[in-house]
């Protein structure tokens, strides 16, 4: 069995992110275009949104359901707001929306954050495959649910996809048990990222990223302050900013963990172990990504 290597500092060192140059318009930063959120949690997809302007995108999109998306944009002006029809759980009628310009036009696509219904953000994930589009792709929370449908387009991509799941949901991908997926994690990582053709991270005290092929990896710098909710939001953004700005799958997973783990790690010293917000995480991002450089 391949080993396991330890993302630290000397990986990072070796495998450092694209820089713009300085003459770089915003285009040339990378195109971030997020489709998630729902009326139960509205504000969610928010933090996937600033995350990737945190970690260096140029321009960001979010399409989400049309309720909200005047208060998301008037609350994050640096970004573009497209409203989508709602269903009536709230969440996005993804037999009606208005994606596919967007998705052929970004850089970088995320799927899922704060949605609540995985048929719908299954469908929204049929339909971005559907366009062939060249972006990179990071499914999170609900688009990871129902992905079995959507194996054999994933495998097929010319890019993998990430996929930045939690215990349930790595349980859900691969109908196992959770219990059972905990008492071999590595193995459970591995065998995920080869049957979706995806770069897979599994979240948790010690988070594991696994590509197809079997080439492992493990982080173990977090902290339990970033078990909270929306935490999972924030490393969805800044994995699509890096593949947006030109890093492979594997690069921006890792590298996205390891800023994600590391803004956790100063939440926890100038807040607290317990009870710093998602949110705030996110201006620790540049500094922690310029420390980095």
């Amino acid at each position: 069995m391949a080993e396991v290597t330890t993302l630290d500092g000397a990986w990072l060192r070796a495998n450092p992110l694209p820089l713009p140059d300085e003459e770089s318009d915003k285009n040339a930063r990378g195109r971030v275009f997020v489709v998630g959120g729902c009326m139960t949690v509205p504000g969610g997809v928010r933090l996937t949104a600033e995350a990737a302007l945190r970690s260096g995108a140029g321009k960001v999109r979010i399409a989400t359901v049309e309720p909200t998306a005047v208060i998301l944009g008037a609350f994050l002006p640096e970004v573009a707001v497209l409203p989508q029809p709602m269903d009536e759980a709230g969440e996005i009628d993804a037999a009606v929306a208005r994606i596919a310009d967007d998705v052929r036009r970004c850089d970088a696509l995320v799927i899922g954050p704060a949605m609540g219904c995985k048929r719908q953000a299954s469908a929204l994930v049929g339909m971005a495959l559907a366009e062939e589009a060249r972006a990179g792709l990071v499914l999170d929370a609900a688009a990871l649910m129902a992905l079995s449908d959507h194996a054999l387009a994933l495998c097929g991509r010319e890019r993998p996809a990430v996929l930045t799941p939690h215990i349930g949901e790595i349980a859900a991908l691969l109908g196992r048990d959770a219990g059972e997926i905990d008492k071999d994690r590595v193995a459970a990582t591995r065998d995920c990222a080869e049957r979706f053709g995806s770069v897979v991270v599994l979240k948790g005290a010690v988070s594991i990223v696994a590509e197809p092929g079997g080439a492992t990896f493990s982080y173990s710098g977090g902290n339990v302050g970033l078990a909270t909710g929306g935490s999972g939001d924030v490393m969805a953004g800044i994995a699509a900013a890096l593949i947006a700005r030109g890093a492979e799958p594997t690069v921006a997973a890792l590298w996205a963990v390891w800023l994600h783990g590391e803004a956790g790690r100063r939440c926890a010293e100038t807040v607290g172990p317990l009870g710093f917000l998602a949110s705030e995480l996110l201006g620790f991002i540049p500094q922690v990504m310029q420390r980095a450089a």
